[in-house]
């Protein structure tokens, strides 16, 4: 084998497992437990200590600090339970603390741990996944780890396969890693493009003003500082909350309703499936619709991390309201373009305007009647549509290039997937791969998301 071409071993037999296939003719397939231990810690996230001098590991990619460790050798840690169930691994040499949900595989026999990490971390939640009827697996338990299958080529071939992957998942995640700062790098050049367009309009040359607010700065002197309560709909309603408590519970939602419930799920992500939607019957409607929201009007995230996002509710096949965690806006048509307002929305939010109506409690929330008298610009409505088509031009074509990198950056994540799974189920041979000498090797310590 050269460095430049991957290939195939000359002979090769049936693994016994499905998913596995066939693996080289000398490679055994064992259970885990043949071949490692496997305990769990008694830390808490509690226990958890800034800056503490041993790395404690939890049931999420952050590792946290402690100042006693549990164990000191060589480990493979996965998350037992929680969102990243199967899917967090860490490979650790050293002194460390570990969660009681956090599964430790340590002591290995005719298995490193390095390969034994890029083995499980590569197969285990795809393979639990799979076998399990829902669509996400709550929990690991120790049968499934100690009786989940390894491959095994010698120990020799398994240094050479993790060093091999090592250095080739190291340059895959250096590409990805520059397509992320290419997005964010995009994403911050569309912000700025909306906040220019919608601030300072579209001529360079109009005569400018200060509008007395710090982060806002001059803006053109012919258009009209007001407050969002003058630029939404004089009609009645046209600001409001979804039903909260017993106006809208789970036993209000029917499968054959015929009113569907936005929730901030589409604010926030602009994303709407009315198949999924939930609805509730034209009976229930009728108590609760002074939240009702049509084709047009602005639905914004009330409550979480994310208030404050908004998107626009397009045409939809039937009646609609709000959810208790959203708002519904409807903009005066005479005097305000819905997208315009979105977009100037858009940068309230992004420049933290919205922050001093937020209600703290158990978790952030807007408060209706500040948003009420948030500051508004509005422009001659000519004027808003222009910077609307224009806005659309600009945006399109940095969504475009945010597209084709993020498209990139999952064709390199499908890429390193299908590398790692080639080497450690022998369907690539890589025994006669070197190292470049210019290259150092990775550290015995190793994290990867």
């Amino acid at each position: 084998m050269s460095n430049g071409r991957l290939c195939t071993y000359d002979e090769y037999r049936s693994s016994g497992v499905e998913w596995i296939g066939d693996v080289p003719k000398e490679w055994e397939v064992l259970a885990t437990a043949r071949v490692t231990d496997l305990t769990t810690g008694d830390s808490d996230t509690q226990d958890a200590v800034e800056e503490g001098e041993y790395p404690f590991f939890v049931r999420s990619p952050t590792i946290e600090g402690s100042n006693k460790f549990l164990f000191d050798g060589e480990g493979v840690l996965t998350s037992g339970d929680g969102a990243g169930v199967g899917k967090i691994f860490h490979h650790h040499i050293g002194k460390f603390d570990f969660h009681q949900r956090v599964y430790l595989f340590h002591n290995f026999r005719r298995v490193t741990g390095r390969y034994c990490f890029y083995f499980l971390r590569e197969h285990l939640h795809r393979v639990v996944l799979a076998g399990n009827a829902k669509s996400t697996v709550d929990s690991l338990r120790r049968p499934m780890l100690r009786m989940f299958p390894i491959c095994l080529p010698s120990v020799e071939e398994q240094e050479t396969i993790a060093e091999f992957l090592d250095y080739e998942t190291a340059k895959i995640d250096a590409l990805i890693k520059k397509q992320q700062q290419l997005i964010a790098l995009l994403g911050e050049k569309r912000q700025a493009v909306i906040s220019h367009a919608v601030t300072k309009g579209l001529n360079p040359n109009a005569p400018m003003r200060d509008s007395g607010v710090e982060w806002l700065g001059e803006v053109p002197e012919h258009w009209e500082i007001t407050r969002l309560k003058y630029a939404m709909s004089p009609k009645r309603n046209a600001f409001v909350d979804g039903p909260f408590g017993s106006n809208l519970k789970s036993e209000h939602f029917v499968d054959d309703g015929t009113v569907f419930v936005i929730e901030s799920g589409f604010a926030t992500s602009g994303q709407l499936d009315e198949s999924k939607l939930k609805r509730i019957s034209e009976q229930h409607f009728a108590t609760v619709s002074r939240s009702e929201a049509c084709e047009g009007d602005i639905i914004i995230a009330k409550i979480g991390a994310r208030y404050g996002m908004s998107s626009i509710l397009p045409k939809l096949s039937s009646k609609a309201l709000v959810s208790g965690n959203s708002l519904k806006l409807t903009m005066d048509s005479e005097t305000m373009n819905v997208e315009y307002a979105h977009a100037f929305l858009q940068v309230l939010k992004a420049c933290a305007a919205m922050d001093d109506d937020v209600n703290v409690t158990a978790q952030p929330a807007l408060s209706l009647g500040g948003l009420k008298k948030i500051l508004f610009l509005r422009p001659p409505l000519d004027e808003q549509a222009a910077i609307v088509a224009q806005l659309a031009e600009r945006k399109g074509k940095l969504d475009d290039l945010i597209d084709s990198a993020l498209l990139l950056s999952e064709t390199l994540r499908e890429r390193r997937t299908a590398l790692i799974s080639a080497a450690v189920t022998g369907k690539i041979d890589v025994r006669g791969w070197k190292r470049p000498s210019a290259v150092p090797k990775k550290k015995s310590e190793m994290e990867v998301a």
